[in-house]
């Protein structure tokens, strides 16, 4: 990619629709869009390409608007106006047209940009048709972060072609909270995959001792953590997905797709069964020791520790987005000391508990039932990438105490207790206690913090929803007699109290 230009050849038809695709999955709402060329280089084309792939729906009646100038679609992913220039007479009537309303609501196509004039804005990303031997060459120039995302995008249809999987089609696949991203891309071959988009984490700003965030809270920064981690899940009889082609580099894993059953009903709400079934899981999974370092291919990963520095910075999310959240106004430097020193306490009696792998994120959204399968195979695992060695009851509180979804207390009781079932004799019931409750206090302590984070740092309320039950969860750890002191600080500071909060 030149500085400010993609270039992309278009042999055909076929090619300018996957084109039109792989654009699609570029484009966010407020991006202005020109697409210019000749009479019939393929501009209405591209455009209902684009169209019908944020609509997901290759049928979708995607008409010119030559005549009525402006199309707009709302059932699309994000909403989109199609406008069709060409038979305006002066520049100024683009006014009429509305072209420059609605800025930032929308996606806007634009056929035939050159006649807005001055009008049109310099930010906009711009997508030149041209005849190129026998066939056409699509020209993108803009604004470098939209040319950004477009390169990005081309670079994963270019990581199917070599996967084999030139024409396949792509579609969005529901995320989680972090930067990566999801597709399921269904091959020439009937078989749907799922791809991972996930780049190497650049240019953090340092938060403690010169290092970001990610590096101390032990968050992956790149997808060889999660290629290490599944070949170890894999050679133990785990169900995480054969990895089918990767490009560790650019960060991207096209992966086989285990399926779409949740462990929850229509409703959201928890299947006891299924839940109980993955404290089965856990219990194998701990009950066997686990490797600190895997090879990749002649590269050694390490496994990072889930350390008492990790585990710290992660409950200070609580004390910077939470509190004054909770209580409109910021942590202090008293109520931070005394924090620390409580957390540290705890930490420190954590450490002497057991340690095993950790997959960090062990909860509904994220596994996968198959009921058509036996033993452990009848969950498949997909969020593991970062993944520690740290305390053995974080994952089961992880699970037990669902952040997504409201689990009974009748039913934590009975994920604990098969899970100590399954286990045996050998379980110190008294200290698995104990270290279950510090570690679900950790965790949504964490968690109120991370889903206030979400909604005013990254535009994302509907994580407040989760609020109330995180609450309710470290309600019922802080009732651990070993966190009489903790429960006590969060008591005294009004933290928990939900009519505090500002929008309540």
């Amino acid at each position: 990619m030149a500085p400010g230009r993609i270039e992309r050849p278009l042999a055909g038809e076929a090619d300018t629709l996957i084109f039109g695709q792989d654009l699609a999955r570029a484009l966010r709402r407020g991006d202005r869009v020109g697409l210019a060329g000749d009479l019939g280089a393929g501009k209405t084309t591209l455009a209902r390409a684009v169209i019908r792939t944020l609509a997901d729906d290759a049928g979708l009646e995607v008409p010119s608007p030559t005549f009525t100038l402006v199309q707009a679609y709302d059932e699309t992913r994000i909403p989109v106006r199609h406008f069709d220039l060409y038979r305006l007479a002066a520049p100024e009537e683009i006014e009429e047209l509305g072209l420059a309303e609605a800025a930032g609501a929308t996606l806007d196509l634009v056929e035939w940009p050159e006649r807005a004039g001055v009008d049109w804005p310099g930010d906009a990303l711009m997508v030149r048709l041209e005849q190129a031997g026998a066939g056409r060459r699509a020209v993108v120039t803009g604004p470098d972060e939209a040319l950004a995302r477009v390169a990005r995008s081309l670079a994963i249809r270019d990581f199917l072609a070599a996967a084999g999987h030139a024409e396949a089609t792509r579609r969005p696949l529901a995320g989680d909270a972090s930067p990566r991203a999801y597709e399921t891309v269904h091959g020439g071959d009937g078989i749907a995959r799922v791809l991972m988009d996930a780049p190497a984490r650049r240019d953090e700003p340092p938060v403690r001792g010169g290092r970001p965030y990610s590096a101390v809270a032990r968050i992956a920064g790149s997808v060889h953590a999660f290629v290490a981690v599944d070949r170890l899940l894999r050679a133990a009889g785990f169900a995480a997905p054969r990895i089918d082609a990767a490009d560790l580099d650019q960060g991207l894993l096209l992966t086989e797709h285990l399926g779409s059953e949740p462990v929850v009903d229509a409703a959201g709400r928890p299947i006891a069964a299924r839940y109980l079934a993955a404290a089965e899981l856990l219990a194998a999974l701990h009950a066997r020791p686990w490797p600190r370092t895997v090879d990749l291919d002649g590269a050694a990963y390490r496994i990072p520790d889930y350390d008492r520095a990790a585990l710290a910075i992660e409950t200070e999310l609580f004390l910077d987005w939470y509190v004054p959240f909770a209580t409109g106004r910021a942590a202090d430097e008293a109520m931070r000391a005394t924090f620390a020193r409580l957390w540290q306490a705890l930490f420190e009696r954590l450490e002497s508990h057991e340690r095993s792998l950790v997959l960090r994120d062990f909860h509904s959204p994220n596994l996968i039932w198959r009921g058509d399968r036996s033993g452990h195979d009848r969950l498949g695992l997909i969020d593991f990438q970062d993944a520690v060695i740290g305390p053995a009851a974080y994952d089961l509180a992880s699970l037990a105490l669902d952040a997504r979804v409201t689990v009974p207390a009748a039913l934590e009781s009975a994920v604990l207790a098969r899970y100590r079932a399954a286990r045996g004799p050998g379980l110190d019931a008294a200290a698995h206690g104990e270290a279950y409750a510090i570690a679900a206090a950790q965790r949504n302590t964490k968690l109120l913090g991370i889903f206030v984070r979400l909604d005013r740092r990254d535009g994302k309320p509907a994580y407040l929803a989760h609020l109330p039950r995180i609450r309710a969860y470290l309600a019922r750890a802080l009732a651990h007699p070993a966190l009489a002191a903790l429960a006590a600080f969060y008591a005294e500071a009004g933290v928990l109290d939900p009519t505090t909060e500002d929008g309540a």
